[in-house]
């Protein structure tokens, strides 16, 4: 008898835990035949998990668990050498500070919206002003769109407080994927099939970049099947009114002609043209910035089939150029975990040249002996038109490296695999801007 997971194939944490269970190498089946709603109310059922909740897990000790945080930092809890759960006390801690945000602001307003809009419940307004759950028919179609407007807009404050996070870093919590990432990615990934359509996709990039890395991870692939994202987020429709008894019409009253655009007052001052970013006129490139990225974030660096085997056999030197970077006041450095910081401060006002732009840049050395330094691959063979963005650009200067030179190839492969070193100085720290 294998583990055995009760879920249903739309449950976004059922999903986390099956992608975990994947990762770890822990086998996990589901159940030949379960019927939500059914099953769960059964008392077989009710006699392993007494509050008939999903997900559920069995295994064939007869120990169970229910909860859906705590089956899945149990899953991953069975192969502590994956990583998931953190290197320390405060990575655990983080991690599961991401999971419960995500999980109480996004993805339960997910399930309320769903419910909401097919009618399983609605508002009811009583006279103290209080909000309750009722049963559809009794709602005022009024309120019904109230409440659904209330968790689409906290649902949106929790997405731009993840995707901000995300601004600056790959993975939620350090550098490689946490339990946090697969957890959220799955409720970010259930959650664009309802409320998180094309536009806010768009909006909030960052954490849609971060949903394709987690599903395009081959672990996830039989886990993760293909779902179709909304365009635009399912809208409330009234029910239709019941028919009444014809009454007389109301007097006719003239109304007035609707005023014609022609008739609206113009704009005091006319809307200023877009500015076209001048990359966007360069030869189109056979080298696409946004794969070299993803490649990066999902294969190890160094070896056969790494990141750095694709980056060679892609690059375009006629497109893009490499660049060294080293900060110019390395005598002002103190601890290493503030130079950490300024770099990745460096890198949020780089913001603007993101499209165009990847870097690798770290800290080396110890606490008050440590210098800044990496690269930068960036569109154009000029380094200046994207950096001058930031406007501590002049802080840091600027060399180009050629791959074919020995030296500057051994140095770029290493600010890539963080495992460079300089006059004994080891990398101690480091940010990615992708």
């Amino acid at each position: 008898m294998a583990n055995t997971l009760w879920t249903t194939s739309y449950q976004a944490s059922g999903k986390a835990i099956l992608a975990v269970a994947a990762l770890a190498g822990i086998p996990l089946q589901l159940p030949a035949h379960y019927e939500h709603f059914v099953d769960n109310k059964k008392p077989e059922f009710l006699s392993k998990f007494p509050h008939g909740k999903i997900p559920a897990l069995e295994q064939p000790d007869g120990f169970r668990i229910f909860e859906s945080a705590a089956i899945i930092r149990y899953v991953a809890g069975l192969n502590p050498s994956v990583g998931l759960l953190g290197k320390n006390p405060q990575e655990a801690a983080l991690i599961n500070q991401w999971m419960h945000l995500s999980e109480l602001e996004v993805d339960l307003y997910t399930n309320f919206s769903f419910q909401i809009l097919r009618g399983s419940i609605a508002p009811y307004n009583k006279s103290v002003g209080q909000i309750i759950l009722v049963s559809f028919h009794s709602a005022d179609n009024f309120l019904v769109e109230q409440l659904h407007n209330f968790f689409i807009e906290n649902q949106r404050r929790a997405i731009k407080t993840l995707n901000d996070h995300l601004s600056t870093r790959t993975f939620f919590v350090g550098e490689r994927i946490t339990l946090a990432d697969i957890y959220i990615a799955a409720q970010i990934r259930r959650a664009a099939t309802v409320t998180f359509d094309a536009p806010s996709r768009a909006e909030y990039r960052h954490i849609t970049r971060h949903l394709e890395t987690i599903l395009n991870q081959p672990q996830f692939k039989d886990v993760f099947e293909p779902v179709e994202f909304v365009e635009k987020a399912l809208q409330y429709v009234p029910p239709p009114k019941e028919k009444k008894e014809p009454s007389l019409p109301p007097p006719k009253v003239e109304k007035k002609p609707k005023e014609t655009e022609a008739d609206e007052e113009e704009p005091d001052v006319p809307p200023e043209p877009k500015v076209k970013n001048p990359f966007d006129d360069l030869p189109k490139s056979t080298f696409n910035l946004e794969d070299w990225k993803r490649q990066y974030s999902n294969n190890d660096t160094r070896g056969a089939g790494g990141s750095l085997e694709w980056f060679y056999k892609n690059f375009d030197a006629a497109g893009f150029s490499i660049w060294r970077v080293d900060f110019k006041y390395n005598e002002e450095l103190t601890q290493t975990f503030m130079s950490s910081n300024q770099i990745g401060g460096f890198f949020n006002r780089l913001e603007a040249s993101r499209k165009y732009l990847f870097g690798s840049v770290g800290v080396l050395g110890t606490a008050n002996n440590s210098i800044i330094t990496g690269v930068l691959v960036l569109r154009g063979l000029h380094a200046q038109p994207v950096v001058e963005v930031a406007p501590d650009w002049e802080s840091y200067s600027y060399k180009k490296l050629d791959l074919s030179n020995e030296g500057d190839k051994e140095f770029f492969e290493a600010a890539l695999a963080w495992d460079l070193q300089i006059d004994g100085k080891k990398w101690a720290d480091g940010k990615n801007l992708k």
